[in-house]
C-alpha cells in the first residue's frame, strides 16, 4: 500500500461557485481493493462478454451480428449496405462502428476466413492471406446472411434459447444460437482473454456432422475414423502426425503443422506458390524470401512477386538456371513462414465457465445443447398444437347446432355477455368461446366449421407424436441425426486441405553443396580473419596488417570447417570458413568483431578450426589454474551463433590452447620466468564451460601466468626439466643454453 499526503485542504476552503468538494484530494486505496474493485470485473467481461467462444460456436460479437441481420430479414436474397447493419448492430453491440464492421468482414464470403462464411458479400472485403489488401468502407459494400444461417435460426422463434435486455433494456437478443450442427469445430475461431487464450482450428462440415452422428449412436465411437484431421479454408497441406492429432482430440491441445501448396512450371522455370498456412500472409512470406535472398543464405532465386489475383493467391518465385524446385522449397519450408503451425487451445464458454475439451466431449456438451434446443422446440410445438386443438374442440360442439349458437348471440342485449352466455349454452370455457365468438358471420356455416375440424384427428395424432418425443431421448437423438444428415448433404464440401504423412516427408538436413578445397586460415593478435587458398598463398608477398598487429595463428583447413572465435568477455562466437571470402595476403582481411557483431567493446582472442568437435580446449588463467573443456560443449544441435558462459570468468584469463588429443603437452611460462611443460591428459576434462579448473602452477605471491602455448619439438634442448612430476608444480627457470629458438609465445 503506498501512503500518499492529501494535496488539498478541503476543510478550510470555502463553498464558492465552480467549487467541487474533495477535488484534488489524493486518498490511500489498498492493492488489494484496487484489484478485485476494478481489475477483476474487467478480466471476467473479456472472459465471458468478449474474446471466448460459446458452444454455439460465436463470441458475442459474432451472435449480435448475426441476429441483427436476421431480424432485418436479410436471410433472403437482398443484400443491404453494409454501414446499414453496423448502424443497426450497434443497437446490440456498444461498441464502435469500424470494431463491428471488422467483425463483419471476417464472417464474409469475401474475406475467405471460413470454411462455411455466414454472411454473402458483395464488393472488396479484403482477403484473410494479405497483409495489406485492406477492405473496402463500409459504405461501399453490401451483404447479406448466406444460406447456411438458415440453420442457426431455424428454431430462435421457438424458444429454443433464452433471451435477455440489450445494455439499454429497449430490445432483446438471444444469449445463444440454436446451432443445428457443431459450428465450433466447424469455423476457426481464436480469441485473447485475460490469463487465457482460445484457437479453435476449422474442421470438414460433412466430416464433424458423420462424427457427431457417430457419437450420438454410440458414445465410445472411435472419432479418428470419421474425423480424419482439420481442414482449413486456404488449403495449405497438412503434415500428417496421427500421435499428434489423436493428442489434440483428447487434451485439446496440440500443434498442427501446415506447409504451402506449390506447382511448378518447367516451361517458365519458376514456382507458383497457390496456398499458405492459415497463420500467415503472402507478404511475409515475400519479406522473408527477400531478406534471406539479400542475406546470401538463399541463392537460387532470380526473382520473387504477388500474383494474386481474380483466380485466388498466387506467389511467382523465378528460378536461375539448373535450379531443383524442389530441393529449392524444402530449404524454403525450413526457412520462411511456408511451413509453419496452428496452436490449438479448445478453449470454449460452458454455462459461463471456460474449459479447454478435446473433440469427443466438446461434441458431447454441443450434443447436451441441441437435444435441450430440440426439447424446447418440441415443448414449443405441443403447446401450439394442444391450443389449436382445444380451440377446435369448441367449434366442434358449436357445429353440433349453428342455430342455438346464432340464437345466443342474436338473443344477449349487451357485447360482454356473448362469451358467458356461449359458455353456458354449450359447455365450453372461456378461450373456445372467445374464438367462437369472433368468428364472422359469413363464416357460421357447416362447410367452414367442418373444414375447420377435420384437421382434429391429426391434430391429436401429432400432440401424442410430440409427447412421445418429450418422453424418449432416443427420438431426440434421432431428430438431431437426421437434421445433420440433411445438412451434411446439402452444405458439405470436399476436404480443402491435402494430408501429407510426416514419415514420408524428406527430413534429411541436406546441406548446401559446399566447394570443400584446401585453404589457409589466418588469424591476428588484433582480431583480424584471412582465408587464403594455397596457390593464392603461393603467389602472394608479405602478410598486410595493421601497425603493431601480428599473426598468432595459422591453421591449414578446408573451405567447410567450422570456425569457433573467443572473445574476452567470455563469449565463443560461431561461424563457417565458407561465410568468409577468399582473400589474398595483400589485404587487412574481416575484422572478426564486425563480421560476427560482437558486443560493443568485446575483442577477438583465439581461434579453433574443427569439423568433427574433436579434442580439448585449455583454459589457463593468471592465478595459475587450468581448466580442460571437450570442444564438443561447443557444438550446438541448432544454428546458435553466440554462445555465452564459453569459459570461467572468476580470474583473468592468460591463455587459450586447443588440443587435438591427450598426447600432447602444453609449455606454460610465469612471471617470475618459470616454465612448466604441462602433459594433457594430467587434467581430467569437465563438461561445465565455466569451470574453474584445478590449480596446476605454484605461483608466489606477486606473480602470475604470462602464456601457454602447444609444446613443438626443438622448443627446449632439455625439456625432461621441465616437465611436471606432481600438480600443481612451481616449473624450473631456464638456462641460458636450454631455450631453443623456436620458442614463441603469445601473451
Amino acid at each position: 500500500m503506498a501512503r500518499k499526503k492529501s494535496t488539498s485542504k478541503t476543510a478550510q476552503q470555502p463553498k464558492i461557485h465552480g467549487y467541487i468538494a474533495g477535488a484534488g484530494e489524493v486518498v490511500e486505496q489498498k492493492i488489494v481493493s484496487t484489484i478485485e474493485e476494478n481489475y477483476m470485473p474487467y478480466a471476467m467481461s473479456v472472459i465471458m462478454s468478449r474474446a471466448i467462444p460459446e458452444i454455439d460456436g460465436f463470441k458475442p460479437s459474432h451472435r449480435k451480428l448475426l441476429y441483427t441481420m436476421y431480424k432485418m430479414g436479410l436471410l433472403g436474397s437482398t443484400r443491404t449496405k453494409s454501414a446499414n447493419i453496423v448502424g443497426q448492430t450497434m443497437k446490440l453491440n456498444p461498441h464502435g462502428d469500424s470494431a463491428i464492421y471488422d467483425t463483419m468482414v471476417r464472417l464474409s464470403r469475401g474475406y475467405e476466413a471460413l470454411l462455411h462464411p455466414y454472411i454473402d458479400s458483395k464488393g472488396n472485403f479484403g482477403k484473410f492471406y494479405s497483409r495489406d489488401m485492406a477492405w473496402a468502407a463500409s459504405r461501399y459494400t453490401e451483404a447479406k446472411l448466406d444460406p447456411i444461417c438458415n440453420e442457426l435460426f431455424g428454431d430462435i422463434d421457438k424458444d429454443t434459447v433464452d433471451f435477455v435486455d440489450n445494455y439499454d433494456n429497449t430490445l432483446k437478443e438471444p444469449t445463444l444460437l440454436p446451432a443445428a450442427f457443431p459450428s465450433i469445430l466447424v469455423n476457426a475461431n481464436t480469441g485473447i482473454a485475460v490469463g487465457m487464450a482460445s484457437s479453435i482450428c476449422s474442421f470438414n462440415l460433412a466430416e464433424v456432422c458423420e462424427t457427431t452422428i457417430g457419437l450420438l449412436k454410440n458414445p465410445d465411437f472411435d472419432i479418428m475414423s470419421t474425423l480424419i484431421a482439420p481442414d482449413f479454408t486456404g488449403g495449405a497441406q497438412i503434415i500428417y502426425d496421427r500421435k499428434v492429432i489423436e493428442n489434440i482430440y483428447n487434451t485439446g491441445r496440440g500443434s498442427i503443422k501446415m506447409r504451402g501448396r506449390y506447382t511448378y512450371d518447367k516451361y517458365a522455370n519458376c514456382i507458383d506458390i497457390l496456398s499458405i498456412p492459415q497463420t500467415t500472409t503472402c507478404e511475409a512470406i515475400i519479406e522473408k524470401v527477400i531478406e534471406l535472398v539479400k542475406g546470401g543464405k538463399i541463392r537460387e532465386i532470380a526473382d520473387i512477386r504477388d500474383e494474386t489475383g481474380i483466380d485466388g493467391l498466387k506467389i511467382t518465385i523465378d528460378l536461375k538456371r539448373g535450379v531443383n524446385p524442389d530441393k529449392l522449397m524444402q530449404k524454403l519450408y525450413k526457412m520462411t513462414p511456408l511451413e509453419d503451425s496452428f496452436s490449438c487451445n479448445f478453449n470454449v464458454l460452458i454455462g459461463g465457465t471456460p474449459r479447454v475439451m478435446g473433440v469427443r466431449e466438446l461434441l458431447n456438451e454441443w450434443s447436451a445443447f441441441r437435444i435441450e434446443c430440440v426439447k424446447r422446440r418440441t415443448y414449443f410445438d405441443l403447446h401450439k398444437k394442444q391450443d389449436k386443438l382445444h380451440l377446435l374442440k369448441g367449434l366442434e360442439k358449436i357445429l353440433l347446432d349453428i342455430d342455438k349458437a346464432i340464437k345466443i348471440i342474436r338473443n344477449t342485449e349487451e357485447e360482454n355477455d356473448v362469451v358467458p352466455n356461449l359458455m353456458s349454452g354449450f359447455g365450453i370455457d372461456e378461450t373456445q368461446a372467445e374464438y367462437v365468438a369472433e368468428i364472422k358471420l359469413r363464416h357460421l356455416n357447416r362447410q367452414y366449421i367442418l373444414k375447420r375440424t377435420e384437421d382434429i384427428s391429426q391434430l391429436e395424432k401429432d400432440i401424442e407424436e410430440l409427447e412421445s418425443i418429450l418422453n424418449s431421448k432416443t427420438k431426440i437423438k434421432n431428430i438431431i441425426i437426421r437434421e445433420l444428415k440433411e445438412i451434411a448433404e446439402k452444405y458439405g464440401q470436399p476436404r480443402r486441405s491435402m494430408l501429407i504423412y510426416a514419415d514420408e516427408i524428406n527430413t534429411d538436413d541436406e546441406e548446401e553443396e559446399i566447394p570443400d578445397y584446401p585453404v589457409n586460415l589466418f588469424f591476428t593478435k588484433d582480431g583480424y580473419f584471412k582465408k587464403i587458398t594455397p596457390q593464392s598463398l603461393r603467389m602472394s608477398g608479405e602478410h598486410k596488417l595493421k601497425e603493431g598487429d601480428e599473426i598468432t595463428e595459422h591453421l591449414e583447413s578446408t573451405n567447410n570447417t567450422d570456425l569457433i572465435f573467443f572473445s574476452d568477455k567470455c563469449q565463443a562466437y560461431k561461424s563457417k570458413a565458407v561465410d568468409f571470402a577468399d582473400t589474398k595476403a595483400s589485404v587487412l582481411g574481416e575484422y572478426i568483431p564486425s563480421k560476427l557483431s560482437m558486443d560493443e567493446g568485446e575483442n577477438a582472442i583465439y581461434m579453433i578450426a574443427t569439423k568433427d568437435y574433436s579434442g580439448y580446449v585449455f583454459f589457463f588463467y593468471e592465478n595459475g589454474k587450468a581448466a580442460k573443456v571437450p570442444l564438443e560443449s561447443y557444438a550446438t544441435k541448432t544454428n546458435r551463433k553466440k554462445l555465452t558462459g564459453a569459459y570461467s570468468d572468476k580470474d583473468k584469463l592468460a591463455a587459450i590452447c586447443y588440443v587435438p588429443n591427450d598426447e600432447c603437452e602444453i609449455l606454460i611460462k610465469s612471471s617470475s620466468g618459470r616454465m612448466l611443460l604441462l602433459k594433457s591428459g594430467d587434467i581430467l576434462a569437465k563438461t561445465s564451460r565455466t569451470t574453474q579448473g584445478v590449480a596446476v602452477i605454484k605461483l608466489k605471491k606477486g606473480y602470475k601466468v604470462m602464456s601457454a602455448c602447444v609444446y613443438e619439438d626443438s622448443m627446449l634442448s632439455k625439456p625432461e626439466r621441465y616437465r611436471a612430476k606432481t600438480i600443481p608444480s612451481s616449473g624450473q627457470l631456464p638456462r641460458g643454453d636450454e631455450v631453443g629458438e623456436q620458442i614463441t609465445f603469445n601473451a
